[in-house]
Formats: C-alpha cells, structure tokens, sequence
C-alpha cells in the first residue's frame, strides 16, 4: 500500500553557520549573530538544490542569521522557471529560535563552568531545563524547551490552514525546528535531542489533514547538497553509525502489488537502484553488515558491499517483511474487493489490524526491534570502537525501527516515508549514556533530488 495523500509539504531548513556556531556560542534570541561567508555559500547551495520546485510561500524566523539565509534561498528560486512569481519571504514571529535569556552570548564552554547543572540538563534532559529569571517584580520561572514547542504548535495552527494542497519552505534554527519537526509527528518536548538539524540541512514534511493529523516525515536533515552525503556526527562525540537501507524496487513495488514475505527479486530499476545507493556509501568505511535473508534487501546489500569486499554479510530472519498473509500478491482493488474496509483501517489505525493468516503489526514491531537491539549491543559490546555498520531491510522493518528510535509507537507506523534504496543514519553515542539520535532519514538525493520520486509502492 502506498503512504499517505499528501496534501501540504513543508520543506524546513536551519540558517547557514553563523558567527556564533562558528565560536561555539549559544545563540538563542540575540541577534548579533551573523552569517559567516561559509554559512552564505551553503544558503545559496540550498537555493540551487530547491529551485526546480514550485513553492506558495516562503516564512523565516525575524532573527537576521535566519532571514539572510531566506533572502539568499529566495533570490535563486525567484529567478528559476518554477518559481517567478514567489512572494518575497515573510516573517513569523514564532519561527524565533528557543529563548535562552540566562546564556545566550556565552560560550558552551562557559555554561558548562557557570552552570553545571543546567548545562547537564540541556545535553541529557533538555526538557527539564529551568531559568529563575530575576525581574522587577521577582522571578520568572522558564522552561525553554517546553515553551518552545508550545510555540511550534501555534505556528503549524496559524500557518497551515493558509497552504492547503501547496508547497510552502520555512527557514529558521536548530532548536525550533527540532520542536516543529516533533510536535508534527505527535513527539513531546523529552524528544528534542532526537531529531538533528545541521546548518543549511533540509528536511521534509507531508501533512495528509493539516495539523488534525500526524505529519509524515518523507526526510530529515539532507546534507548532500552541502558536499556532506552523510549528516556529520555531534562535535567531540564518538558514536556507533548505523545506516539503514531499504531495498531497491520489485516489479510488485512498481504495480503496488503487496509482497510481504513472498520472495520477489529486485527489477532493472532496482538494480540500478541498488548501484546508486553503492556508489553514494562507496567511501563510508564499513565495518559490518546485516541484511534480511529475502532477495530484494540481499540483492541491495550484496551490491553495496562490492565496494567493501573485506565486509562479510550476515542475514537475520527477524528482518524479514512483514508478513501480509492472504493480501500477499494482490492489488489494492483486489484486497478490498475480499476484505472490505480493511485496507482503510490499515491506513488510519495500523496497529489494530491483524493480516489474515498473516501478522500483525505489534508482532513485527517485537521481532524487528529485538533484532535491531541484537545488533546494536553486538556493536557495542565490539572493543574495537567506534564502528559503522549497513542494516537493510523492507519497508515495514524499517519504518518501525525508526518509529522506536523516535520515541514513537506502532500506532505512528506511516510516520516515517520510507523510499526503494533509501539511507537512514542513525547515531548512538558510546562515551556517555544518551538517546540515539536520528542524524538523517530516508535520504534519496542519490536517486535524483531532494524529494522522494522512488515508487512507495505495496509493502
């Protein structure tokens, strides 16, 4: 089954380096930061990456590191053929980068001496973060990162309804984005680590019914327009990197034909696939690779390992699709001609719906995480550190292993697109305990542009 009618797309980008980052300042509501001439090549990379879409609208934050970065984005779609009558960008007061009165303008390094506490909280429990801030009146008490996705679900409610059906681009900064990225896809302030937004990174997001439903997330922080294919992992950090793959295209992808556990071979459209996904990790230093047994994922690892050829391939059965039972090789017209309604409550409530003679959701959920920790405690416990490893698998696989990194449930299965030969980055910190951190997600670029053209056929 095909993901979701999309109805608006929302392509969210963070301002180029500023003179802040590049001290390593915390920059929040100042504004005295400005671009470095790093951060305007890369924002005039962002517009040549976005001009061959039509966009309705462009909003920035009023912060100038932000609306320099728009200005420079717009000045190259306005004079693209797509975009010759894009309205000059807005601003919204609620695209403002979190406020962080008691810090701002200091260096991280002097936070971490001035408040060790509060510095704690921000990198391990930013939701917790508290500010006694003295006014003329006594204290005031913030929680920033709180206050912040307040902030970034009034703007999807004011913003939203205005771009039915539409394309709209918004530029702003880390900490709001990371809000608006997880208030869209139903993740509380406790996530706000999670989600990474690199400098000059584009994201994208589909919302089927506005803000009455969780978005989809089609990608998250794409770098390879920067000359990064690969989000770089957090400064001083030492990770385990596992990047997770799903296969190329089958034939029954292209006909939106349900596959599950029936073992159809990768076409010639998934072949290449699998050749431009092994060209795009060529000079990633590999140290180990997982594959489901089927054909379609071993085909897509065993052509992406030709460039690692010291690399040996290992196969878990939990990585197996899911299996679809009685829906498995048939069409949607034919699966609802036989059971009727049960393709919708596929759509709108996945995690209730049990495949005749087939899965359900909660037992693919079980086996695919139990393997995805298997693999992330055998890397971890490896004493050669840090390491990187391949992981491809199917659709379904792959969306619930993202929804778990996430903080999601299996009820936020069609959260993640994910396309035929799509890269997921996903980091786990080794030196200190902290939460995995989704770097990227369902990058395509490889395939030919920021946006996901693969098939998003049947599972």
């Amino acid at each position: 089954m095909e993901d979701k009618t999309l109805a608006t797309r929302v392509i969210l980008v963070r301002h180029g380096e500023s003179t802040y980052n590049a001290e390593g300042r915390v920059q929040g509501h100042s504004d005295r930061s400005t671009l470095t001439s790093l951060g305007l090549a890369t924002a005039r990379q962002v517009g040549e990456v976005l001009k061959g879409i039509t966009f309705n609208a462009i909003y920035t934050s009023p912060l100038q590191r932000a609306e320099k970065t728009a200005q420079e984005i717009y000045t190259i779609l306005q004079a693209s053929e797509t975009n010759p009558h894009l309205p000059q960008p807005q601003i919204v007061k609620d695209l403002i980068e979190i406020g962080l009165p008691l810090w701002e303008e200091m260096r991280f390094e002097e936070v971490k001496v001035k408040d060790p506490d509060g510095y704690l909280n921000w990198k391990f429990h930013p939701h917790q973060l508290k500010m006694d801030l003295p006014t003329a009146t006594g204290t005031q008490i913030l929680y920033p990162v709180r206050e912040l996705y307040e902030q970034a679900r009034r703007c999807w409610q004011s913003l939203l309804p205005l771009h039915p059906d539409s394309t709209i681009l918004l530029v702003a900064h880390s900490g709001i984005n990371r809000a608006l990225l997880g208030t869209a896809l139903g993740l509380g302030p406790e996530h706000y680590l999670i989600l990474q937004q690199a400098n000059c990174a584009i994201s994208v997001l589909n919302f089927p019914q506005g803000w009455e439903q969780p978005a989809q997330l089609e990608s998250l922080n794409l770098t390879s327009h920067l000359g990064n294919p690969l989000p770089r992992p957090r400064t001083g950090d030492q990770t385990l990197r596992l990047l997770l793959v799903r296969h190329g295209e089958t034939d029954w992808n292209r006909q939106g034909r349900f596959q599950g556990q029936i073992d159809v071979p990768l076409n010639s459209t998934g072949r290449l696939q699998a050749e431009q996904v092994a060209e795009f990790l060529r000079s990633v230093p590999l140290d180990f690779a997982v594959s489901s047994p089927m054909l379609r994922p071993r085909e897509t690892a065993e052509a992406i390992l030709h460039h690692h050829p010291q690399v040996a391939l290992r196969f878990m059965d939990d990585l197996r699709e899911i299996s679809h039972g009685a829906w498995e090789g048939q069409l949607e017209p034919e699966v609802e001609q036989q059971f009727p309604g049960e393709l919708q409550r596929w759509r709108d409530t996945p995690a209730q719906v049990q495949m005749p003679a087939g899965e359900n959701l909660q037992q693919v959920w079980d086996r695919a995480i139990a393997a995805w920790t298997d693999i992330v405690n055998t890397a971890k416990a490896d004493p050669r550190q840090p390491k990187l490893g391949l992981v491809v698998a199917h659709d379904a696989i792959n969306k619930v292993i993202l929804c778990h990194v996430a903080g999601l449930t299996p009820e936020h299965f069609w959260s993640f697109k994910q396309g035929n030969g799509a890269v997921s980055v996903i980091d786990y910190p080794l030196a200190e305990e902290g939460p995995a951190l989704l770097q990227s997600t369902n990058i395509t670029t490889h395939l030919g542009g920021v946006l996901d053209r693969t098939a998003a056929g049947a599972l």
